[in-house]
């Protein structure tokens, strides 16, 4: 098989696995799927899921398309070569329980010819209220599966999470980050690409006991119409970061996506309140506080 296929094989069922899973964990809600061709070649497969117990909106988008690169792209991917094959999996979750954290993972494959191709992705936390306990054990479980690899990918990866997920014009993090990784080929990390895809698989599978257990740990709290308030608010720098600096998103746009698959990650609510400041002591300060760079949570 050529390699490319099992990559795509994988996904498809990494993404088959994901959402059966969640279906199972929400209790109520059933994903929608609509197959979509790209005219410049290839398509996928998006699967959104609203409305449930648990899960206000959701997607588990499958994609693998082929053709030629804009400009712009080429320029940031600095190569001269004008065809491209990429495939990948891409998930954003958003809870209607404000203590359910949002999350977000995307484990991707690039390839222009034997030469320049490479892995790329990561998982990330994103909560309404930062529970210690959950991050540290989200990002146990992430140190766990990068140091079946690799025991330098987790700090190494969870570094380039903080930095990547950041929103500059706040000056805060968009959560309490996770691993973020690209261009992972031989050259680079020692293993090959065969292995680098056993990575990518491993990394697909941790959503599911990492997300399940977060949502049964939290699923049931009561919540106020203040609190539901302030995760609008947490939602709307989620917004703004898949706007302004998300790659995924402007790689999507350039490269003339589909797109309802692209912003599919925006919340269904958000909520803009000026200059709003959080009562000194309160859960919404304490969350503010952790939305730093650098907590060891592992």
């Amino acid at each position: 098989m050529v390699f490319k296929d099992k990559v795509v094989a994988a996904y498809q069922k990494i993404q088959d696995d994901i959402c059966t899973s969640l279906e199972l964990a929400d209790g109520k809600a059933k994903f929608e799927q609509e197959i979509w061709n790209r005219e410049g070649g290839g398509g996928g497969r998006t699967r959104i899921m609203q409305h449930g117990d648990v899960i206000e909106k959701g997607g588990v988008n499958f994609s693998a398309v082929h053709g030629k690169l804009p400009d712009p792209i080429k320029k940031a991917f600095k190569v001269d070569s004008d065809e491209f094959f990429a495939t990948g999996v891409s998930i954003v979750m958003h809870p209607s329980n404000p203590f359910v954290p949002i999350i977000h993972m995307n484990i991707r494959y690039f390839e222009m010819d034997e030469q320049t191709r490479w892995f790329g992705g990561g998982i990330d936390l994103t909560p309404h209220y930062i529970i210690d306990t959950d991050a540290r054990f989200f990002h146990h479980l992430l140190k766990q599966t990068c140091d079946t690899f690799d025991p330098t990918f987790y700090t190494k990866f969870k570094t380039n999470a903080d930095d990547y997920f950041f929103i500059k014009h706040r000056e805060e993090t968009r959560g309490v980050g996770g691993i973020f990784y690209d261009r992972l080929k031989p050259e680079n990390t020692g293993l090959s690409f065969e292995q680098l895809l056993d990575y990518s698989i491993a990394v697909g599978n941790t959503f599911i006991p990492a997300y399940t257990e977060l949502i049964e740990r939290n699923r049931d709290k009561e919540f106020t119409a203040q609190q539901q308030e302030w995760q609008y608010l947490r939602r709307s720098r989620y917004a703004e970061f898949n706007l302004v600096y998300d790659a995924g998103t402007k790689f999507g746009l350039e490269t003339n996506g589909r797109i309802e698959s692209i912003l599919m990650s925006l919340p269904p609510m958000a909520k803009w309140t000026y200059n709003y400041q959080p009562v000194s002591g309160s859960q919404e300060s304490y969350t503010l506080s952790k939305l730093k760079k650098g907590i060891t949570w592992a």
